[in-house]
């Protein structure tokens, strides 16, 4: 109940204020989102398998975002920052696709 609450919170926050990303920011704000997203998703899974952890949720949803940046990053200063974007988005899709699967197969049971 608390997460759903902050979740609209911060979104009218966020339609009220209007928060402006920096420039040096931009090409790393998408990986991070995928990355959160999914630490979302498959700490969905882990409560609907009855082994969520709030710590490991919380380690998990930082060590995603920043793991996933510093490769963007790393790509970026070697000159093929697109490919790694691209590489860290396909590896980030196939597990959130993967743990959507296993929710949709716990809730329907299909």
């Amino acid at each position: 109940m608390i997460a759903g609450l902050a979740l609209v919170a911060g979104v009218v926050l966020g339609l009220i204020l209007r928060p402006t990303v920096p420039t040096w920011l931009e090409p790393y704000l998408p990986i991070a989102v995928v990355a959160a997203l999914d630490a979302v998703f498959g700490g969905i899974r882990a409560r609907l398998d009855g082994i969520f952890d709030a710590k490991v949720f919380v380690v998990s949803f930082i060590s995603n975002v920043l793991v996933a940046a510093l490769i963007v990053f790393l790509g970026d200063k070697l000159g093929v920052g697109s490919q790694l974007s691209t590489a860290v988005v396909v590896v980030l899709g196939i597990r959130i696709f993967g743990n959507a699967a296993a929710i949709r197969r716990h809730l329907f049971r299909a």
